[in-house]
């Protein structure tokens, strides 16, 4: 289990992070959470796919694999893309408020935690946190943007899927991934944009999606599905 630390520069002030990826560090996933507001880079990658949760709000994830526990993505301890979801490139941290009058807000102070039982977190070996005088090393403030994009992307996230809903723009999917008479795989349960849906909408309907900052966010998903023909690749490849 995570035993997470209030991150202190005093307290941690020797603190080192291996820059690892891999299974111990709980990358070997076929899929990751993303959000809205990275789909612009993620769309450069992997295939942004939406799947509903039990409750039956939407989310939106990047294929990483075809198999169980699979990231293609994953080889010698490295994430071999140009960019890595921030979920995964948090590595060891979270990002929460401190409430200062029980209820948390966008005014309250960020407090960041570290998992002191990942086994990249160390004095010994890996990139430092904190400079000899106490501020953050460039390490750490290209970690600390991936944890800012994981909180704003979730605060954003739950009126983007409400506005695609409102204009009946999600529709269920069926993944399939086929390389010769070797590779076949089918992926339910997976929802995307409704092209057809969104070449209907009206002049005035995109100027609305255009103006709250979602139109660009729905093309780069759209757009992201032909990265299933790169993750086949990958497969065969890695499939000999």
């Amino acid at each position: 289990m995570p035993r997470f630390d209030v991150l202190d520069n005093v307290d941690h002030a020797n603190l080192k992070v291996k820059l690892e990826y891999g299974e111990n560090y709980r990358n070997n996933v076929n899929h990751t959470i993303v959000f809205p507001t990275e789909f612009q880079a993620l769309q450069r990658e992997y295939p942004i796919f939406f799947r509903q949760a039990d409750d039956g709000r939407f989310y939106a994830v990047a294929l990483l694999g075809l198999d169980k526990d699979e990231n293609l993505f994953l080889e010698d301890g490295r994430w071999h893309a140009r960019y890595v979801p921030a979920v995964q490139a948090s590595g060891p941290f979270a990002l929460e408020l401190q409430s200062k009058n029980g209820e948390a807000s966008d005014s309250d102070d960020p407090l960041i935690r570290i998992d002191m039982d990942d086994p990249r977190v160390n004095e010994e070996e890996g990139e430092n946190l904190f400079l000899p005088e106490g501020g953050y090393t460039p390490f750490f403030t290209e970690t600390l943007g991936a944890l800012r994009r994981v909180y704003v992307g979730a605060q954003v996230s739950g009126d983007f899927f409400s506005h695609l809903e409102s204009f009946k723009l999600i529709e269920p999917i069926t993944v399939e991934a086929n390389y010769g008479d070797t590779l076949q795989y089918t992926v339910t349960d997976m929802f995307t944009i409704s092209r057809e849906r969104m070449a209907a909408l009206s002049g005035e309907d995109l100027d609305k999606l255009n103006q709250l900052g979602l139109l660009e966010h729905c093309y780069a998903a759209m757009f992201s599905v032909g990265n299933m023909s790169r993750l086949v690749d990958m497969k065969a490849m890695k499939s000999g």
